[in-house]
């Protein structure tokens, strides 16, 4: 009998555990749907309030049926909400939809813009697939190199399928490079010269590169054109790089144009010539270069080949400048703090030096610096001046230096320090810097604040 009850109680247990594993299960899978459910609604709900999180999370559970039933339609108005806030992810997804037709009519180049816009922020798997789209030449020219590049930044970010896509884009590019591709050829040259998926070999883009610029390719003649200038790998020859440079600036590469220009203008293996360096500047300025349009603002600015002309130079630089390039950003700030070519107008001013500033030009930092000391356009504000200053100055920018020593010395937006004054003066100094030898010289004066400040009073070259 006492047999019969242990196992009576063993099948008890047995009963028991297995009634409760069926509950538990049951119980754990409509948990799961119920909060996808409750989730959803969430979701929705923050994202009718304008929540860009939510309106993504929403598109995705409308894209994959979680908590609602799937409606491709919804997705992307969700997805499309949150994407036009600037939302990494929802760009990504509504790339994809726009990519595969998914709820949508198929349009490569409304995918290639949500992927940009994605991968411009960092999103590893917009930039795998802006890469598969160069790659394929889906809505866009076929690109090996623009293709490699996007692979790489997304395997930088230890993305799985972008690694792999990378590695095996490398192999197909050495394949066909054999083969006598020259587009192949190039990019083999651009992963040379980079170190990216093989190890850095000047000499291997040198070759690389050459094989394809014999064939006409335009990209593959600038690079050359740059190696030769700069002596990577190979002696230094100018005139061999202007060979290159013309060649590939007769296809019309605007890169190549910018840099004839520039052997032009400073008569690097080529004969000194303001008039071809204005017309190569002009060219690649015209296409939207923004370094040809800043070197275009200079030229005008100066009067070198062409009459001097302000106006003409606020309109290059303010086009530059519009496309984010920093020393036409300074530039303009320039003019527009000396009234040259446009009315005087510091608030402007200091807009366009704090772009360049944010950008890390020292010269930009330095005269914003000037300006918060002086409240001008800005409110007046030392501790912000000195910060300003400092950048500048820890990029070896001489007026800074001296800057920052007069701040120290006089303690404004920062505690009175001679020692760290002199420090600053005397690095100011070893560049040639002539207020900082003064006050070197004479530091108790300017102590008592009879030196004043210095902001800059020439341009930024776009070199």
């Amino acid at each position: 009998m006492k047999l019969i009850a242990q196992n009576r109680i063993a099948w008890l247990w047995i009963l028991m555990i297995f009634v409760f594993c069926v509950f538990y299960s049951v119980s754990f899978v409509g948990t799961v749907r119920a909060n996808d459910a409750e989730e959803f609604e969430v979701y929705r709900k923050n994202g009718e309030q304008g929540n860009i999180v939510s309106q993504f999370w929403a598109g995705y559970c409308y894209s994959n049926g979680k908590g609602v039933t799937k409606n491709d339609a919804e997705a992307l108005k969700w997805y499309r909400l949150a994407a036009d806030q600037g939302y990494a992810s929802a760009q990504c997804n509504l790339g994809v939809m726009y990519y595969t037709g998914q709820g949508v009519t198929k349009n490569d180049a409304e995918a290639l813009k949500w992927y940009r816009l994605a991968a411009d922020q960092g999103d590893a798997s917009a930039q795998n697939n802006l890469g598969s789209i160069y790659w394929h030449g889906a809505g866009v020219t076929k690109n090996y190199v623009e293709a490699l590049k996007w692979y790489w930044m997304a395997a930088e970010q230890k993305d799985a399928i972008a690694d792999k896509n990378y590695t095996e884009a490398i192999k197909w590019c050495r394949l066909v490079a054999d083969q006598g591709d020259a587009d192949a050829q190039f990019a083999l040259g651009v992963l040379y010269s980079k170190g990216r998926g093989v190890e850095k070999n000047d000499a291997e883009a040198l070759k690389w590169y050459r094989l394809a610029a014999d064939k006409g390719n335009a990209s593959a003649q600038y690079c050359l054109g740059n190696i030769y200038e700069d002596g990577t790998g190979v002696e230094k020859n100018d005139a061999e790089a202007v060979k290159w440079y013309r060649l590939a600036a007769d296809q019309g590469n605007a890169s190549a144009q910018c840099c004839l220009g520039n052997m032009y203008a400073e008569g690097s293996g080529v004969e000194k010539n303001d008039a071809e360096a204005l017309k190569w500047y002009r060219t690649a300025a015209d296409k939207g270069n923004a370094f040809a349009q800043c070197c275009l603002g200079n030229i005008y600015v100066d009067g070198r080949g062409v009459d001097k002309n302000d106006a003409e130079a606020v309109k290059w630089y303010r086009s530059a400048a519009d496309q984010g390039y920093a020393k036409a950003q300074y530039n303009l700030g320039w003019l527009y703090s000396k009234g040259k070519g446009v009315e005087k107008n510091d608030a402007e001013a200091a807009k366009w030096y704090r772009r360049a500033a944010d950008q890390g030009l020292a010269a930009a930092q330095n005269n914003l610096g000037f300006m918060y000391s002086n409240g001008q356009g800005v409110i007046k504000n030392d501790v912000e001046a000195v910060k300003w200053y400092r950048r500048a100055a820890d990029q070896g920018r001489a007026s800074a230096q001296y800057n920052l020593g007069y701040n120290y010395m006089c303690g404004r937006g920062v505690g009175k320090n001679e020692v760290e004054a002199l420090k600053w003066y005397r690095m100011a100094a070893d560049q040639g810097y002539e207020e900082a030898k003064k006050s070197l010289s004479t530091y108790g004066h300017a102590a008592s604040g009879s030196y004043s400040r210095s902001g800059s009073s020439s341009r930024s070259s776009a070199n």
